[in-house]
């Protein structure tokens, strides 16, 4: 594809079957050759790919926490993440509807495109290039990986931080609902009394507020003392 330099040279391989690429590049409002197919096969790669680098580089790590550090990888908001560093949402071809409402800014379309370029390089040129190709777009994000804190929810994290110093877990509480019944918003507060923290977060539901709190909390504590 011509309008994609930026995106074929961070993916780093040269399609014998480009037709490959173009169909990973169609989302199902442009056309009905879209990349949903290949979406499939890209997701069974990208986390064999990603369990194998998980098994060399941890090996004492047991199986239950190799899949929840391969979840905390393996997720639409890394894989959106990695797609927009790889400029991939410049060469998604898009129907009118799914431009209007968001295009190739929406982390489910990024996430779909780049799971389905995955699974073009393995039918196109096999495992090895797709390999090679998913390590190359991953460095960083597996260079970085902590299996301390990948895969765990904010209010784990912090409560583990907490016990670990021996310090009594967060009291949580909803201040404010807000909105229609059918679609309020939620504003939680979670409490550390022992260390004078107090931080609030919002979402469609009691828990998801009280995650984005305990989020909050925990970027706060560890921004000025070790994790």
């Amino acid at each position: 594809m011509e309008s994609d330099p930026h995106f074929r040279e961070r993916l780093g391989h040269a399609f014998a079957r480009p037709e490959l690429l173009a169909q990973a590049l169609t989302h199902r409002s442009f056309g009905a050759r879209h990349n949903e197919r290949l979406e499939f096969v890209g997701d069974a790669v990208l986390n064999c790919v990603v369990a194998r680098v998980l098994y060399e580089r941890f090996p004492d790590l047991p199986e239950g926490d190799l899949s929840r550090v391969r979840a905390g990888l393996v997720n639409r908001e890394t894989l959106a993440e990695v797609a927009r560093r790889m400029d991939i949402g410049a060469a998604i071809r898009l129907g009118d509807g799914a431009l209007r409402s968001g295009g190739p800014e929406r982390p489910s379309i990024l996430a779909d495109a780049l799971e389905a370029v995955f699974g073009a390089v393995f039918l196109d040129a096999g495992y090895e290039a797709a390999r090679v190709a998913i390590e190359r777009a991953f460095d960083g994000v597996l260079r970085d990986a902590d299996p301390r804190v990948l895969g765990k929810d904010p209010k784990t994290l912090l409560q583990e931080w907490l016990q670990g110093r021996g310090l009594p877990v967060p009291d949580y509480r909803v201040v404010e609902i807000a909105g229609e019944a059918h679609a309020q918003t939620f504003t939680a507060e979670c409490r550390i009394e022992a260390l004078g923290v107090a931080t609030q977060g919002s979402g469609a539901s009691r828990r998801v507020a009280e995650q984005s709190a305990a989020a909050s909390a925990y970027a706060a504590l560890t921004a000025s003392r070790p994790a």
